[in-house]
């Protein structure tokens, strides 16, 4: 997929209502996405197509156990890269810091390298995008945080998601955590985009049935969150609702047989398309209440989102009730009219019970949230970039009372 040129009457704005998702896609990202069962295979040829010589692959132990590492550097191997020609940082950590970006940054150094190759979740693109923005432009990752900081040019970068999760491909951000606090810090520039996403739903059928709900249930968050927030627009819209529309039939069909390779592919292509919304829009007050939750009691990112979702739903039905309700009809949840607060807890609720036939927390009881922590984390989650972007404002004791209905108990 070629990506088109842009001329003055054809922006992708402009261009959003009139094309298919895909051409808009191409039109409004400068990353080629290449999608279908055993594409990893073209690894090496497209890393010979942008120029690769000397090649990082970053990745996490887990995916070297899976037998993916191996894959891809056989598929590199047979292209000519072997030997020095690759390096390999394979220790990324869940949610990675800035030493883990450090740590990687030295494997690059010592390899000379002139491309770089995220394999695996978000963690392992974050940290590959990490690696890219010192690599090229020097300094601590605290410099770039925001967007645009980066001067020079950066090199070029293939993705190889394994999870259909954060749309991490197709976005120009590294969230990277401070090492002490563990709350993330965003870091964005448009030179970062990978060049290159391979969507290989091959890939995804090894992930654990948790690790494929929690994935799963993030990409459904970043659907509905982009298709509210205050930042969305034409562009992102489209994307938005496809991408729900897509991740809302197929995630309850991998939840029932995750070696259903069908819907692992629609997982993987529209939690892509919920990742290009993002690019496009933004997150909202969802996102900034996970975090706290991942910094202070280890939680999976994508188990405090299926937990906090549902809560932010009903507390945006005022102002996103009418977007919740086309939401319902495009994913043929609802037949026949609905007023918007009986949409949005319609759509709460379908939010809670795919979590729940998932097998993760519905509650933070069940994670032992404790009640003295909340003010704490309502804190930390009002300073969160993505909680300024929610449809309806939140403040520190409106996020508190988020985490209360998420904790139903005596604080509730």
């Amino acid at each position: 997929m070629q990506v088109p040129q842009q001329t003055a009457d054809s922006s992708p704005v402009a261009e959003a209502g009139r094309l298919s998702v895909e051409a808009l896609l191409a039109q409004s990202s400068t990353t080629r996405v290449i999608s279908g069962p055993g594409i990893v295979e073209t690894l090496g040829r497209v890393a010979r197509e942008l120029g690769g010589q000397r090649l990082l692959l970053v990745t996490d132990p887990g995916l070297r156990e899976a037998g993916h590492q191996e894959r891809v550097l056989a598929s590199l191997a047979d292209t000519g890269f072997s030997g020095e020609s690759v390096v390999v940082f394979d220790e990324v950590t869940p949610n990675p810091t800035t030493e883990d970006v450090d740590r990687a940054l030295a494997t690059a150094q010592l390899g000379r390298v002139d491309l770089i190759i995220g394999l695996g979740g978000g963690s392992s693109m974050d940290c590959a995008n990490g690696v890219n923005f010192l690599l090229t432009n020097g300094g601590r990752m605290e410099d770039y945080q925001g967007v645009g900081k980066a001067t020079k040019p950066m090199l070029p970068m293939i993705a190889v998601p394994t999870t259909a999760g954060t749309g991490s491909e197709a976005q120009s951000f590294a969230l990277i955590a401070d090492p002490e606090t563990h709350m993330k810090m965003a870091c964005g520039d448009k030179k970062a985009a990978c060049r290159v996403a391979l969507l290989d739903p091959e890939l995804t059928l090894t992930m654990p049935p948790l690790v494929t709900a929690a994935t799963g249930i993030d990409a459904i968050s970043h659907a509905l969150e982009t298709a509210v927030t205050t930042r969305r627009n034409d562009v992102s819209d489209r994307f938005s609702h496809e991408a729900w529309t897509r991740l809302a039939e197929a995630f309850p069909r991998v939840i029932r047989d995750g070696k259903d390779v069908q819907a692992r592919t629609t997982m993987l292509y529209g939690a892509h398309l919920a990742g290009a919304a993002i690019e496009n829009s933004m997150l909202g007050a969802t996102h900034a209440l996970a975090n706290p939750l991942s910094a202070h009691y280890a939680m999976t990112h994508g188990a405090a989102i299926g937990i906090m979702l549902p809560h932010v739903i009903r507390y945006n039905q005022a102002t996103a009730g009418d977007v919740y309700r086309q939401l319902l009809g495009e994913a043929g949840l609802i037949s026949g009219e609905l007023e918007t607060d009986e949409a949005t807890n319609r759509l709460a609720g379908f939010i809670e019970q795919i979590v729940s036939d998932a097998g993760l927390p519905t509650t933070l009881m069940q994670c032992d949230v404790l009640d003295d922590k909340l003010e704490t984390m309502a804190e930390e989650a009002a300073e969160q970039w993505t909680g300024q972007f929610n449809p309806r404002p939140v403040t520190i004791e409106t996020l508190k009372e988020l985490y209360e209905c998420a904790s139903p108990g005596p604080s509730a």
